[in-house]
């Protein structure tokens, strides 16, 4: 369909515009969106007012974290989850003790590289300019994960102290060291695909990117150091006795103080009411991932209060909730408030925005863009009124680090919480054994993993 050049915007049209905004309720308030925003023009002071930091449910909060200039708000919220465990169990004095994300992103870094290298290989055969091949190009590395992916890494190599591994310059300032790093995949993607098209042997080709695998290593090992292979594990606990358990490897750690299996027993469930995803099945996202042979991406669809049922339950339990959102939405960053009522846009401007969530997802409104910690519900006699949420973003963002979101934000703006199978239903817990449904590698769903 080719547009019809006589369909322009002509002088008749905008001479209707302009006599529209003269006559528009907006016009009165105008001059206060130019000069001062419409957020603060439009701002909700009651709104604001009934988000307060006071929950009936409420995990005692160790000391915020900090991810600073990095997509790695996935593996803050993972290891937040695992720290609680730490305290409680061990009776850790200090509140700022911290499982090193830097060790993590590491390990991460290098399998996705691997994990891009190896879908160029299966995609060899396809033309350069095909979708699947652009999209690969397009996104060969960055910061973002899923729950899954977390889950992958530390079956397979552990978990660390920070002491053990401590932050370097790049993995808080991370998007240098992307760029070099993607810089690097791409140009071993095209000589991968050259070498397919010169007819090279399977042999040959894995060889190849073996030699890939190891030169990124190098790089990696420069921008975040070489992650230990033991260290020793030192803490005191609350009644002031030192402890240390000296020689430990990052799995042996990980399997000592969690168990082998104390991640596996959390899924992820979602609610994306999309027509394509229909409630009560299973999906994942082709060409999402990062550990080859880790535990797959898989998600399982439900309505938005069957999430809210099974994280309330699992906070109340006295256990934090690991979830993902698109936290730029509708949310007032100084005051650590997201909520839909805060800013009535639609009310101050005069014109309709309202759409619902399906649609949002469907048409680019809104996808996955950060990963947090829910660890309050407030609960009233009318049901839940908010969340007591843990960001990693410092705690000069929001309350000292902590947010509080609406009932309604969370129906709107959470599409994904992580919890532990108990919370589920014996009807959802079967559900999660079918075969998921693979979704195209640009499906919202997976943004969390791809953009961050």
């Amino acid at each position: 369909m080719s547009m019809n050049h006589a369909n322009g915007i002509t002088e008749e049209l905008t001479a209707r515009a302009a006599k529209a905004f003269e006559d528009a309720p907006a016009h009165i308030l105008a001059d206060s969106i130019a000069k001062n925003g419409i957020d603060n023009t439009a701002y909700h002071r009651e709104a604001a007012v009934r988000m307060n930091h006071l929950f009936s449910h409420e995990i005692d909060p160790m000391v915020i974290t900090n991810q600073q200039k990095s997509g790695r708000c996935w593996l803050f919220a993972g290891t937040n989850v695992l720290r609680y465990h730490l305290r409680d169990t061990l009776h850790i004095k200090n509140a700022d003790f911290e499982l090193s994300q830097s060790y993590l992103m590491f390990w991460d870094k290098l399998e996705k590289g691997n994990y891009f290298l190896e879908s160029v290989l299966d995609t060899a055969s396809e033309p350069k300019d095909s979708r699947i091949v652009m999209w690969l190009f397009q996104n060969p590395l960055n910061d973002g994960g899923q729950w899954d992916m977390l889950v992958s890494l530390i079956d397979k190599y552990g978990v660390a102290p920070k002491l053990a591994m401590p932050e370097s310059f790049h993995s808080g300032n991370s998007a240098k060291m992307n760029a070099v790093l993607s810089r690097k995949l791409r140009r071993g993607g095209i000589e991968l695909r050259t070498l397919y098209a010169q007819g090279k042997s399977p042999e040959a080709l894995l060889t190849r990117k073996e030699e890939l695998v190891t030169e990124f290593y190098v790089l990696l090992c420069c921008f975040l150091g070489e992650p230990p292979k033991t260290f020793d594990f030192v803490w005191r606990d609350k009644s002031g006795a030192f402890h240390r358990d000296a020689g430990q490897t990052p799995l042996g750690f990980y399997h000592k103080y969690f168990g082998k299996d104390f991640l596996n027993r959390y899924v992820s469930i979602i609610n994306a009411p999309t027509a394509e995803k229909p409630y009560e099945h299973t999906y994942t996202v082709k060409y999402l991932g990062n550990v080859i042979g880790g535990r797959p991406i898989k998600y399982l669809n439900l309505p938005s209060e069957d999430l809210e049922r099974a994280a309330s339950g699992q906070i109340r339990a006295g256990k934090p909730v690991w979830f993902g959102s698109d936290v730029g939405k509708v949310s007032d960053r100084e005051a650590g408030i997201l909520d839909t009522a805060l800013y009535p846009y639609e009310n101050v401007l005069h014109t309709a925005l309202s759409m619902d969530k399906g649609d949002m997802l469907d048409y680019g409104e809104s996808c996955l863009t950060h990963a947090m910690m829910l660890l309050g519900v407030d609960v009233t006699d009318k049901g839940i009124a908010k969340w007591k949420v843990e960001n990693s973003w410092g705690k000069d963002v929001g309350q000292k680090g902590f947010f509080v979101m609406s009932a309604d934000w969370f129906n709107n703006y959470v599409c994904q919480v992580v919890v532990d199978k108990v919370y589920l239903t014996d009807v959802q817990q079967k559900a999660l054994e079918q075969p998921p449904i693979a979704l195209e590698p640009w499906d919202p769903i997976g943004a969390l993993a791809q953009f961050n």
